[in-house]
């Protein structure tokens, strides 16, 4: 460290001839304390000194700049004068010549009686010396002197005659001055005079004189000024120089240079603003400085980010290791201001190259942590096999490797267990280029024998092949590619097995290409720690998968395969599984007696095995129910008993979602009433697209969710036309985590009001608006609506006497005829006699019977009595009780279902 000087009075005595001795008298007579102030001052204004030159300067800029100003204000003067008197005179002349009444009067009889007072009247308020008006030929109608009326026009005329404008400088009587002639036109465009404005430029100008003394008391001002910053300047060079005169400090100066580039050791000073004020030869060897380093900011120099943040800060710094270029430096700095100096810092180096090597191996294991932690934090971020291999090759390239790949056995792929002796597939590959020769992501791969991913998978011991040119196992694997890789420069290998447990998955490879050393023991264990960490995460992967797919396929064997047929509705659905885990998500499409449909949808509360196991159970509770024909509101009381039974009654197995209960929607469509009968447990409601296009969402009951009970279940009867679809789903496609179920219904709406006729092209514009992957299960129909035409459907009303069965049989004979059924005729007459007779004797009227023709023919007797008959096998002494038995055995179908206010016994026939 260099210590500069203090003040003169806190110096030792110095021996005679050195540059810090004390002061002898003349030196003290010109610089000691004694001297006055106006004595220093006038010294230092004096032209020996550098702050006396800097006045006589400071002189002669001021002389010089103001010489400057004076004649180009004077020029500038000139030229907007001059400039002036051109435009005031030609917008004078233009103004007076297109004036109303001017052409007129230079065609008048007398245009002086006329124009003079204008002219003159014009001449007075806009300042100019003249307004002349002459004809064609230059003779003047108008003159400020009335003897030159009548006399010539001294001037230009011919362009003004022509149609143009004449603008000219010339000496007239009056003095220097600028005139205008323009053209008088008449309608029709003619030159029928001219009009000539002039003024001179004395009238114009006038401004010099007023600027002028302004300039000389600025240059003044400037002169007093420059002496007072002169003065102000040379007492703070006395003060900041403690008194010292020219020559000591010359020669100081020297000394502490000599002193700074001859030390073995790099020194910089560095201001409080982070600018380098000064480096000795040692630091610009050691920071390989540029030659203008000095007055630069230190983070401009090329350093290192820690290096220069480090000199640009000023704190205190001992022995701190810096890794500069190819050299480690030891750094000590200080602040200057510790004890009252200037802002900044002084900062010592020493070349501590000896480390190098300590610390390059230092580096490598740092490296190394870090790569073994980034593997334990960005391995196994998901539960995907593939994506978990890949996740392992790109972390090793290219901090690692050059080129990483990742060959896994089918089964690991599939989620089964690996079958050792089969063929893998390369399930990753990463490199530092695209162009490798290496086998690409999804090739089946069948090692030789000899090859080291062989042994290592027969092994479980990792292998390393330092030169590939010279291994006849690996070469073998495939001529014609391996020559190719050898060529394309890859020279060394690691081939480690993926082994979690007893299991081997697979193989992981590193290759190298651009590193011309190859791969040594220590980056054998670094890859082996890869690997193994990876195993375990692709292991788990493999498990998820293998149990994800069996949920899948659990639940998938739960929904519906097919649709069954039907006439009434068109229908369109998707099902779409969650992203993670399993859900509880349904769907159904149910036929019912007299061409009804039922459309079922519903969402069991939780995922996982038991959530699709629950849904198994509910979806072949509501077959059941079905087959019973009830209405929606007790089907849906009788499926909210049943799922609190299964709330009470299991408990899940340890980790798994305890299912709460349950939502459901049920609907029943009439394709001859044209009516939709809904119920709802805790579902969303459902959307109806009119035969127009417009969307709405009825006014459904909202029933608490299935399971909770105590409370009970209402319906809404919806008139649907002919054409209309109904959209029913689950709240996966309208509900998540970015947004409210509000907001999923208005874009549900939208989906809606922009999608085709067709249900497929409904299904295709609403999952539209969901991502790739949904993170909820979502289930979707879309049912469009027929109508069963009243030309295929006949009723009649049945009075209460047996003696009208007959008649009901000849109408329903008239009918099929009609239909051209004749062949159904027989066991229809015989199916209908036994229910209306039924009816007749055990029912209560009114009476009715209903024929629809459908996929089969329905025949429907009605009547206000509850009592359901049973069907039973009579003895052979028995003399009734045959009737529903041959009914039985004459239709395809048969059942009762009950109405408000009473039943309906039904039956149907298959078609010829």
């Amino acid at each position: 460290m260099v210590r500069l000087p203090g003040r003169p009075d806190a110096r030792p005595p110095r021996r005679p001839g050195d540059p810090h001795a004390p002061l002898d008298a003349r030196q003290q007579e010109e610089t000691g304390p004694h001297r006055t102030r106006a004595g220093r001052l006038w010294s230092a204004l004096s032209g020996r000194s550098v702050a006396g030159q800097v006045f006589v300067l400071q002189v002669v800029i001021v002389l010089l700049l103001v010489v400057a100003a004076v004649v180009a204000q004077v020029l500038q003067v000139r030229h907007d004068t001059t400039q002036e008197a051109h435009n005031r005179s030609l917008a004078v002349a233009e103004t007076f010549a297109n004036a109303p009444g001017t052409a007129a009067a230079l065609q008048s009889p007398d245009p002086t009686a006329i124009l003079q007072p204008k002219a003159e009247a014009a001449r007075k308020a806009s300042g100019v010396d003249f307004i002349v008006a002459m004809n064609t030929e230059g003779i003047r109608y108008t003159h400020p002197k009335p003897d030159r009326i009548g006399k010539k026009f001294v001037g230009t005329i011919a362009p003004a005659v022509a149609g143009g404008t004449v603008e000219e400088e010339i000496n007239g009587t009056i003095g220097r001055l600028v005139q205008v002639v323009v053209p008088v036109k008449a309608a029709d465009g003619t030159v029928v005079g001219l009009v000539s404005s002039g003024i001179t430029t004395e009238h114009v100008g006038g401004t010099a004189d007023q600027q002028l003394p302004l300039l000389l008391a600025a240059a003044a001002a400037a002169m007093a000024l420059a002496t007072a910053g002169t003065a102000l300047v040379s007492r703070r060079l006395l003060r900041q120089t403690h008194g010292l005169g020219p020559h000591e400090m010359t020669r100081m100066y020297e000394h502490h240079d000599a002193v700074l580039h001859a030390v073995r050791e790099g020194v910089l000073i560095v201001s409080g603003e982070g600018r380098l004020l000064l480096a000795n030869d040692e630091a610009h060897r050691l920071l390989e400085l540029p030659e203008d380093a000095e007055r630069r900011d230190v983070r401009e120099l090329g350093l290192d980010a820690d290096t220069a943040d480090l000199l640009a800060s000023g704190r205190e710094a001992t022995d701190e290791v810096h890794l500069v270029k190819d050299r480690l430096l030891a750094v000590n700095q200080r602040p200057t201001d510790a004890r009252g100096g200037p802002p900044g810092s002084v900062t010592t180096l020493r070349d501590s190259t000896e480390l190098r090597a300590l610390s390059g191996r230092a580096e490598v294991a740092r490296e190394r942590l870090n790569m073994l932690y980034d593997a334990g934090v960005g391995i196994g971020t998901s539960l995907d096999v593939t994506r978990t291999a890949g996740e392992l090759a790109r972390l090793a390239v290219p901090r690692f490797a050059d080129f990483a790949t990742v060959d896994l056995y089918e089964a690991v792929l599939r989620g089964e267990e690996p079958q050792p002796g089969n063929a893998l597939r390369r399930a990753a590959l990463s490199g530092v280029r695209e162009d490798a020769p290496l086998y690409p992501v999804g090739e089946r791969i069948r090692f030789v024998d000899s090859s080291p991913q062989t042994d290592s998978l027969s092994s479980g011991r990792s292998v390393v092949e330092p030169r590939l040119r010279e291994a006849p196992g690996w070469l073998a694997q495939d001529l014609e590619r391996t020559g190719q890789v050898v060529e394309y420069g890859i020279h060394s290998l690691i081939t480690v097995p993926l082994r979690a447990g007893s299991l081997v998955l697979g193989v992981a490879n590193f290759w190298r290409s651009e590193k011309p050393e190859p791969f040594d023991t220590d980056e054998l264990a670094l890859a082996e720690e890869l690997a193994a960490r990876a195993a375990v995460s692709i292991d788990n992967a493999r498990r998820y998968t293998r149990e994800h797919g069996m949920a899948v396929t659990l639940q998938r064997s739960l929904l519906p395969r097919s649709l069954p047929e039907q006439s009434a509705l068109e229908i369109a659905y998707r099902y779409l599984p969650a992203q993670a885990g399993v859900g509880g998500d349904w769907f159904d499409v149910l036929p019912l007696s007299g061409t009804r449909v039922a459309l079922v949808v519903g969402d069991v509360v939780g995922h996982g095995l038991h959530a699709a196991a629950t849904m198994g159970r509910l979806r072949t509770a509501v077959h059941n129910f079905t087959a019973l024909d009830l209405p929606p509101d007790e089907l849906l009381g009788l499926l909210d008993e049943l799922v609190a039974r299964i709330d009470q009654d299991e408990t899940p197995a340890d980790g798994a979602a305890a299912v709460t209960g349950a939502t459901c929607l049920y609907a029943i469509y009439d394709p001859v009433a044209r009516s939709c009968t809904v119920a709802r447990a805790g579902h969303p409601p459902p959307a109806v697209i009119r035969p127009d296009g417009d969307v709405d969402f009825p006014e459904v009951p909202a029933g608490p969710p299935l399971g909770l009970g105590g409370l009970p279940f209402e319906t809404a009867e919806l008139e649907l036309a002919e054409g209309s679809r109904l959209v029913l789903y689950t709240d996966g496609l309208v509900e998540d985590r970015d947004r409210d179920i509000d907001e999923g219904l208005e874009l549900l709406r939208t989906a809606l009001e922009q999608s085709g006729d067709a249900p497929e092209d409904t299904c295709r514009a609403v999952l539209d608006l969901l991502p790739e992957r949904p993170g909820d299960d979502i289930a979707l129909i879309v049912a469009r609506t027929r109508v069963l035409g009243s030309d295929r459907v006949a009723q009649w009303q049945v009075p209460s006497d047996p003696a009208a069965v007959s008649e009901i049989r000849a109408s329903v004979t008239r009918q099929l005829a009609r239909w051209k059924l004749e062949e159904l005729t027989f066991t229809t007459e015989l199916i209908l006699s036994e229910l209306v007779t039924n009816a007749i004797r055990y029912g209560r009227a009114p009476i009715r019977v209903r024929l629809l023709l459908d996929r089969t023919l329905i025949c429907e007797v009605s009547d206000c009595s509850t009592t359901s008959p049973h069907l039973r096998y009579a003895t052979t002494t028995d003399e009734g009780g045959r009737g529903l038995f041959l009914v039985a055995q004459l239709a395809e179908r048969w059942g009762t279902r009950y109405i408000p206010g009473g039943k309906v016994i039904w039956a149907e026939q298959t078609l010829p």
